[in-house]
């Protein structure tokens, strides 16, 4: 017996990402700040007890933010290390062409992803959602060297963290070389 998927379930599964979605562009535009249920009610076109139906807290709905951000960075990075096992690369060039898109046409959703991330150092109920992509860089990247692969991880956030701040944003034959030197191989 074949069964039918319930239309309910799918709806509102696409209704929670329509909310998600929605809280991310309210984010990029006012910040954590402006994210309240009736703000992102308004940003998705929903009635406010839409939102509450599907996220009773706040909490909920920025910790299903940051959840889904980690998700779609697990997509890319994937996508980076498969660009790179294509070209026969270390990847350095396929890294400084990501955080070049992350700080120029993703720059909003850069900025809102990051302030997300530094909310949840504020709320330790959102922790565990922004320690995501970290568990998501170390399932993916193979490294010999933790030390270095820590060292790796604090280069690109300071990158994208001055990225952001800068009136320009940088460009791949910049940040390439910075890449590089960061992915060097440690020394024995």
């Amino acid at each position: 017996m074949i069964t039918q998927p319930d239309g309910r379930k799918a709806r509102g599964d696409r209704r929670r990402q329509e909310l998600i979605e929605a809280t991310l562009r309210v984010i990029e535009r006012d910040g954590v700040a402006g994210v309240t249920h009736r703000t992102v009610a308004k940003e998705a076109g929903v009635p406010t007890t839409s939102t509450t139906y599907h996220f009773a807290s706040l909490e909920d709905l920025l910790t299903a933010t940051l959840t889904w951000c980690a998700g779609g960075f697990t997509t890319a990075v994937r996508d980076l290390v498969e660009r790179a096992r294509i070209r026969g690369s270390q990847g350095a060039r396929e890294v400084a062409e990501m955080i070049v898109e992350a700080l120029g046409p993703e720059r909003g959703r850069t900025m809102a992803e990051y302030e997300l991330y530094l909310f949840a150092a504020r709320k330790p109920a959102l922790r565990p959602a922004a320690r995501l992509w970290l568990d998501v860089l170390t399932s993916l990247v193979q490294h010999d060297d933790e030390v270095a692969f820590r060292a790796f991880l604090a280069g690109m956030d300071g990158l994208l963290m001055q990225g952001l701040i800068d009136d320009e944003p940088p460009t791949v034959a910049e940040l390439e070389p910075v890449v590089a030197y960061l992915m060097r191989p440690s020394k024995p």
